[in-house]
């Protein structure tokens, strides 16, 4: 990236730099100019003929509110509008806490896709997944209806305690898939979970890019270096992204000063703008890997990117979800607003890593990761989509890829050896979960004498009994035991069952520990810390 001749620190271009920019009133920017003025005079010649002469009553408010995602959807997939309600309801997910069903979603194409589940929350707990698409809310077919982000929430939250009945299409049911869930207080904690996986390496788990999120990481990096940390394990998965100066501002933490970090270049030069790091981070000296996957978007990217041109770090995973497009906020008259596309945000080495779109073409957008694991992706580097040419070079000279997504400096497959059609069944119907549930309500009085989860392990039924009673669990609730795919799918069942017990008993902070014993990309990056020991910053 080419430097300018006066640098801005890293503190100064954060307002700029921001996936989300608050506060601007835009109404005399959309009355100027003379082709606005005669579309302005056209819309309003169309309103009046509706309100005067149409046959039946119509309510132009709700006209309008219907037709602006309409009209939006034929820009870019991410320029979408918020009513006053939406706009508010979307301000404190990221912002604080509030009663509901512990989702976030996105709304496109009239389908209500589950962009993240959040940890120990309600849904969690009755095994709704990234991914799942809700079809149905209290029986009531919401799919393929003109429904807005406010309908949806407002069907969504609740009381706390009240429950909300939902009909959920998943990529490997051909059946629609139901599931009760009880509302509750969802905290908004960024950081999921943080510990020391190793003697030396330090795991932590960041589910989105919130206001508080930098406080979170900070916490939990300088704990972890407290406990005696050397390297660090960032985990980006399922990481949808949020506010860019968070991504910016952790980045920062492990960059030497003047060292480029992002920039955006939009229509104007308003829209331009360089991050460079301060050389104030705290962990410049520390080994650091990241893990990504289909799902990593936005400031998850830009956080991998950032490091990955710069070659401070290792990105371990699968490519990356390829949101390259910048938002800011305008807010309307009446409280409602739009996230309007205004720039691209490039990576160190030039990169725009916004994978492909048509203008309108919101479906095929939508089922784009889909059709990754359709073409192999998941399971061979081979098949990964690499556009070739949009090649860029690294800090120290490593070929990268723009145009679609981050790739991964190290790719790991997904295990399937594990996935069974009885597997399947019971996770669909979100049987792990309740039975962790139903197994903590009967040994209460046990688990609440136990110090932490480490405990839990050493006292807990051997495999063989715990599964047993799962498959018991699961035939009293429709599932039979299958015994030839139940000890295929073994370690799978067993892991999970463990980790979920552990976090209902122990909090969140209990499951990943159990979990990432088994998980891959885990492994292979702890795998990659031992063998680039040496190697950082990265020159092969």
């Amino acid at each position: 990236m080419k430097q300018k001749s006066a640098r801005q620190p890293i503190w100064l271009p954060l307002a700029i730099a921001a996936a989300v920019v608050v506060g601007i009133i835009i109404g005399s920017r959309f009355q100027s100019g003379k082709p606005v003025a005669d579309n302005d005079r056209k819309l309003n010649a169309i309103l009046n003929l509706i309100a005067q002469d149409y046959v039946d009553t119509t309510n132009l408010k709700d006209l309008i509110e219907m037709s602006i995602p309409e009209i939006l959807s034929n820009l870019d997939p991410h320029t979408t509008y918020f009513s006053a309600e939406d706009l508010q309801a979307a301000t404190d997910e990221l912002n604080g806490s509030f009663s509901g069903i512990g989702i976030s979603f996105m709304l496109m194409n009239d389908t209500i896709d589950v962009i993240e589940v959040i940890p120990g929350g309600p849904s969690e707990k009755v095994g709704i997944m990234t991914g799942d698409r809700i079809v149905s809310i209290n029986d009531s077919t919401v799919a393929g209806k003109k429904i807005t982000n406010g309908d949806v929430m407002k069907r969504l939250r609740g009381a706390k305690g009240s429950k909300v009945k939902l009909g959920i299409l998943r990529q490997n049911s051909s059946k629609v898939l139901t599931f009760t869930i009880t509302r509750g207080d969802i905290p908004v904690n960024t950081v999921d979970t943080y510990y020391m996986i190793d003697k030396n390496t330090g795991y932590v788990k960041v589910n989105q890019f919130g206001r508080h999120t930098y406080d979170e990481f900070i916490t939990a990096m300088s704990s972890l270096k407290d406990e005696g940390a050397k390297r660090y394990m960032i985990d980006l998965r399922n990481n949808g992204g949020g506010f860019m100066e968070m991504a910016v501002l952790m980045v920062n933490e492990f960059l030497p000063a003047d060292q480029p970090i992002v920039y955006t270049k939009g229509r104007y030069k308003r829209d331009d703008s360089e991050v460079w790091s301060d050389g104030n981070g705290s962990f410049q000296d520390a080994e650091v890997v990241v893990l990504i996957d289909e799902y990593s978007a936005s400031a998850s990217e830009i956080f991998a990117g950032a490091l990955q041109d710069n070659d401070r770090g290792l990105i371990v995973g699968n490519r990356s979800f390829g949101k390259g497009l910048v938002q800011k906020e305008f807010i309307l008259p009446d409280s409602s607003a739009i996230r309007l596309t205004t720039a691209r945000y490039y990576t160190p080495s030039g990169r725009c890593i916004q994978k492909d779109y048509k203008k309108g073409g919101l479906l095929d957008y939508e089922k784009e990761v889909y059709d990754r694991y359709l073409n192999g992706e998941m399971y061979s580097r081979d098949s990964m989509k690499v556009d070739k040419s949009q090649t860029f070079t690294t800090l120290h000279g490593r070929t990268v890829y723009g145009g679609g997504g981050i790739v991964p400096d190290i790719f790991v497959s997904r295990d399937t050896s594990g996935i069974t059609n009885y597997y399947i069944e019971v996770m669909n119907a979100g049987l792990p979960q309740r039975y962790a549930f139903a197994y903590c309500n009967s040994n209460r009085a046990s688990l609440n004498k136990m110090s932490d989860y480490n405990q839990f392990l050493r006292t807990a039924p051997s495999d063989d009994a715990l599964l047993k009673d799962f498959a018991d669990y699961a035939s009293r609730n429709g599932v039979a035991p299958r015994w030839y795919y139940i000890n295929l799918s073994r370690d799978m069942l067993v892991t999970v069952i463990k980790a979920l017990i552990a976090r209902n008993a122990f909090g969140n902070q209990a499951y990943y520990p159990i979990v990432n014993r088994n998980d891959k990309t885990v492994q292979a990056a702890l795998k990659a810390l031992n063998k680039h020991k040496a190697a950082f910053p990265i020159t092969e």
